[in-house]
């Protein structure tokens, strides 16, 4: 486990930056009306290490106007608790950020398994 103080909010959120810089620039081009956060914890949810909430861009049709934005949220501490060296918090924030953009994109858990995305 790394210690809060090894990763500072800060130093963490720089992280989830560099995550979403790693994904090609054709993609990010057509992620749409979606925010990227990072919280602490999820509430009730202690090992959840990121969560997509929205309308996946595969789902959304021609009434789709005027919506808040869809939610990326990575959380800083259950990431932690898995990571035993800050080079592990690198790797797992890149390996959450893509996955839950992933769901943005409409891929499900299911097909991210298939492709050994995680």
């Amino acid at each position: 486990m790394v210690a809060e103080s090894e990763v500072p909010m800060e130093r963490f959120e720089e992280l989830v930056a560099l995550g979403l810089d790693e994904i090609p620039e054709g993609l990010t081009r057509l992620m749409n009306n979606v925010v990227v956060l990072v919280e602490n914890q999820k509430p009730g949810r202690p090992r959840l290490l990121g969560l997509y909430e929205g309308i996946p861009l595969t789902k959304r049709g021609t009434g789709y106007s005027g919506a808040l934005p869809d939610h990326i949220t990575i959380y800083r501490l259950p990431i932690l608790r898995v990571c035993s060296t800050e080079e592990d918090v690198v790797r797992q924030v890149r390996v959450t950020v893509i996955h839950e953009v992933a769901h943005h994109f409409g891929i499900s858990d299911a097909r991210l398994h298939e492709l050994g995305a995680y």
